[in-house]
């Protein structure tokens, strides 16, 4: 992964409302949620939603998708597990560890015997 790619990635996670939208996406999952439900669960204004919505998806952690007229929001979990691994592949000394490890759950709907990530 790019380190300015990166470095713009955690910056946009870096503020309130847009770490609770990337959180909310991803618990979403690949389903994703549309922008008017995203604002009214976190009480945003459509243009203050709108401001963080383009930021996350500049950094390519949120994509949208045209579904009638209705715009859906997901998170890019290939981006995220890519922003995982760039932070630890140089822990455990140079071990391969960490994202590898982690268990399928986000690209699976959960059940209630499952782990959770």
């Amino acid at each position: 992964m790019d380190s300015n790619l990166v470095v713009r990635a955690l910056s946009a996670l870096a503020h309130e409302s847009r770490l609770a939208i990337f959180r909310m996406l991803v618990v979403a999952g690949p389903e994703g949620l549309p922008a008017g439900e995203i604002a009214q669960r976190l009480a945003l204004s459509p243009s203050s939603l709108s401001f963080h919505l383009k930021d996350l998806s500049h950094t390519e952690l949120v994509k949208p998708r045209q579904q009638g007229r209705f715009v859906i929001y997901t998170a890019n979990f290939d981006a995220m597990v890519g922003l995982i691994g760039f932070l630890t592949e140089n822990c455990c000394a140079g071990a391969a560890c960490a994202v590898d490890d982690l268990p399928d759950c986000c690209t699976k709907p959960a059940k209630a015997s499952d782990e959770q990530c």
